[in-house]
């Protein structure tokens, strides 16, 4: 039996799906480690369809919370389990149950005051380690020393065809024909989310070529999600916000096409995967890019971009505006073989 692991997990979808690299390379590493994650209740979807994860530990305490008491707690009842953990996020409050459990090895990158907390202390090299999914997989590294593959594992969610049935029912909808998919919002903020017109007009003609579309999305994401059935005249399936996390991974795999803001569904289509096309706007591809080879990354790369911010500090998003829907729909025409106009 190999190594005890904990892993305490980021807390946005994309890095969660990101984070299944982690997993496999743990398992290239050694012989049948045990994984348990540490993570919040609402990831538990995405870890199932993990098979690298043997269990799924929810936190105790809400985001951004110190919870001491409550991390103490749940630390006690995980002492003596691991032999490592291996901390994701670089906040100080990720790394204290690790060490409130007294597992013996530690990993991390520096920051926050983390003396002692975590004692395999990793530094994280930015001109090495370009993108995220990098960081993490180095993490797994037995020590700071070790090179990382060449060719990094890609995230893999497991797609369950049976519980799909019941979703399609409920929602009324079928996988009749070829599908667009639209990933229209971003929970990072308006500077990653492509102006919902531009999304309409490549609905709009997929729709002439006798495509359905879905747009997916949260509940937050349901007045844009509105502003496009409405310049569409409803044609198409708004998911948004009528959706379980679950169930999006088993819709998103049923479409041949996604074209997605830098956001976690973005990740989850790359993870059971459907060809991407993917926005860029105050973020970089660079850093987090769809871990696919069947996508193409529109990002136009100006002077005052990555930001990195949630909203455009000169107000214009031209970040966004200047990436066309004439653009997107001659890019989706290199991963769907369909013509562009």
């Amino acid at each position: 039996m190999g190594q005890r692991i904990l892993v305490v997990a980021p807390a946005w979808i994309g890095d969660m799906v990101l984070a299944q690299s982690l997993y496999k390379y743990l398992h290239q590493q050694e012989r049948q480690p045990h994984i348990d994650v540490l993570a919040p209740a609402w990831s538990f979807p995405l870890l199932q369809r993990m098979p690298e994860v043997r269990r799924a530990i929810a936190v105790p305490w809400r985001h951004g919370e110190l919870g001491l008491l409550s991390r103490y707690r749940k630390a006690r009842k995980l002492a003596g389990i691991y032999t490592r953990a291996i901390v994701l996020p670089r906040s100080f409050k990720s790394a204290l149950l690790p060490w409130l459990a007294g597992i013996p090895v530690r990993t991390g990158f520096l920051g926050e005051m983390r003396w002692g907390l975590i004692n395999d202390r990793r530094s994280c090299d930015y001109r090495v380690l370009t993108s995220t999914v990098q960081r993490f997989v180095s993490l797994g590294a037995a020590t700071a020393k070790q090179s990382l593959p060449q060719r990094l594992p890609s995230p893999a969610l497991r797609v369950e065809n049976e519980k799909l049935k019941d979703s399609l029912q409920r929602l009324k909808i079928n996988t009749d024909g070829q599908i667009l998919g639209l990933a229209v919002g971003a929970a990072f903020g308006p500077s990653k989310q492509w102006p919902a017109e531009f999304f309409a007009a490549v609905a709009q003609h997929y729709l002439d070529l006798n495509w359905s579309v879905w747009i997916f999305g949260a509940a937050s994401d349901v007045p844009v999600a509105a502003r496009i059935v409405e310049q569409l005249d409803g044609r198409v399936a708004n998911l948004c916000g009528r959706t379980k996390l679950e169930e999006v991974v088993d819709l998103l795999a049923q479409t041949q096409l996604l074209v997605s803001n830098d956001s976690g569904l973005m990740h989850v289509a790359a993870a059971v995967g459907v060809p991407v096309v993917a926005i860029y706007g105050s973020t970089s591809p660079s850093y987090t890019p769809p871990l696919t080879e069947k996508k193409v990354i529109l990002y136009r790369q100006l002077a005052c971009s990555p930001c990195w911010q949630k909203t455009c500090r000169y107000g214009h998003y031209h970040c966004l505006k200047k990436i066309s829907p004439a653009e997107v729909i001659q890019a989706t025409a290199r991963l769907s073989n369909v013509k562009a106009g």
